[in-house]
């Protein structure tokens, strides 16, 4: 699967996000599941208000944090298919 760049991220509550990708999935994760094995640059993003100051960059393509903390695009995109319902943004 080639890289699927994230456009738009919404941080909901109990740290899920509402993401939109470049060929028009959107999806909500529940990113517990995928940041609760990781430690170090990590461990931040276990506290609700850290988590929601996540922003888009668009040089990478994915979502990111202030402390420099970002997931794979295609990691996020594997979990929107895998995990449920995706649909495409209106």
């Amino acid at each position: 699967m080639s890289m699927i760049d994230v456009t738009a991220a919404h941080a909901l509550p109990q740290r899920r996000i509402d993401l939109t990708f470049a060929d028009g999935v959107r999806a909500v994760l529940e990113m517990d599941r995928i940041i609760e094995r990781y430690q170090g640059v990590f461990a931040p993003l276990l506290d609700s208000q850290y988590f929601n100051k996540l922003q888009v960059n668009p040089d990478i393509g994915t979502i990111a944090w202030p402390n420099g903390a970002d997931i794979c695009p295609d990691v996020l995109y594997s979990f929107a298919i895998k995990q449920g319902q995706p649909y495409l943004a209106a």
